[in-house]
């Protein structure tokens, strides 16, 4: 260790930063999984498959990794949790970045008052449209990747069909539900965070766990700011819609993620449900407290927005500590995200 430590800062003071080793990398990502404080599913942390791909900074190759980490990833409907890391940030030269908030997303339209597709990506959409990227008008109609190597413009890449793996979303009991034409992605790979490792930072480094099926039903498709269905549903369930007290919003969100769950596990592919999840994320707690480490956690993200006070994990209280190795935001890769690009 002691000469490793030697190594490191001889580098840091030549260079004015350092190379980790590929067994360094690996601990660094599955130990910047276990400490963010928002995932609820880090009791497989130790799991998690690193696709070191430092060499590999030029945007068409970025791209063509990005692809083979959506492929790669999902084996028989079965989703591994996987990060693919490029060259890092140095001194005076940043690394290169991937604009979208995740590798999957769909496109939002403007539309008179209103909006075809997913609201959250409006601007971001508007934007990609300004680098040449047509956009079908549809209502899922996957975004492409924006890369940026460093000191280059950002180049836009269609994803192939083939890994993006859209699952159509039907009920076990409602018939109609089918008709609704919903679907969403199967593998949540988010790509704007910055993967820090001994005060190094990967700036483009995306990874992905499975989803848990809440984040597609409660939020994804329920939010008002989002696909809001959840007067679609009412209105085809016979609902009383004409007070908030005769609790239509509840039942139709409780249907909706039915439907999330019942057609991923129809199709075969990975989707946990936030019962399940919690009482794992508890298990993991205990590990950690077992192991003597802080299990820092943000309750207002552990909790799941469907049902919280019938998980075990609504009735407690967590450490707030923000620890390195992590998965960070940088406020530049949030403004990407949502449209605020350079030059807007």
């Amino acid at each position: 260790m002691e000469v490793r430590l030697r190594q490191v800062r001889a580098h840091i003071e030549r260079f004015g930063t350092y190379w980790h080793t590929t067994r360094e990398l690996v601990h660094g990502a599955r130990v910047a999984w276990r400490n963010n404080s928002r995932c609820i599913g880090r009791l497989y942390w130790r799991s998690l498959r690193v696709r070191d791909r430092r060499g590999v900074s030029g945007a068409d190759e970025i791209a063509s990794e990005c692809v083979a980490h959506l492929r790669e990833t999902i084996t028989a409907g079965r989703i591994r949790p996987t990060l693919t890391v490029f060259h890092p940030s140095a001194p005076h030269r940043p690394g290169p970045r991937i604009w979208n908030e995740q590798l999957t997303r769909y496109a939002g339209y403007q539309v008179g008052s209103g909006v075809i597709g997913d609201p959250r990506n409006l601007a971001f959409t508007e934007r990609v449209r300004r680098l040449g990227w047509a956009g079908g008008g549809g209502r899922f109609d996957v975004l492409p990747l924006v890369v940026q190597a460093p000191g280059q413009a950002p180049r836009l890449y269609e994803l192939p069909a083939d890994v993006v793996h859209q699952v159509p979303l039907s009920h076990p009991r409602f018939d109609w539900f089918a008709g609704l034409d919903l679907r969403w992605f199967a593998v949540p790979a988010i790509s704007n965070m910055c993967l820090e490792i001994g005060g190094i930072c990967y700036q483009a480094a995306p990874f992905n766990g499975w989803y848990m099926g809440t984040e597609i039903g409660a939020r994804n498709l329920g939010d008002t700011g989002r696909y809001d269905q959840l007067p679609v549903i009412a209105e085809r369930m016979g609902l009383d819609t004409s007070s908030e007290r005769t609790l239509w919003r509840d039942l139709a969100l409780v249907e909706l993620n039915v439907a999330v769950l019942h057609s991923f596990e129809r199709v075969g592919i990975t989707i946990t449900d936030h019962h399940t999840e919690s009482h794992r994320f508890l298990a993991h707690l205990r590990r950690e407290e077992q192991a003597g480490r802080l299990c820092p956690a943000d309750w207002s993200w552990i909790v799941p927005p469907v049902s919280g006070s019938t998980t075990p994990v609504f009735h407690r209280y967590y450490h707030q500590a923000d620890l390195r190795p992590n998965y960070v935001y940088h406020p530049e890769a949030l403004a990407l995200a949502r449209g605020d690009l350079p030059g807007s």
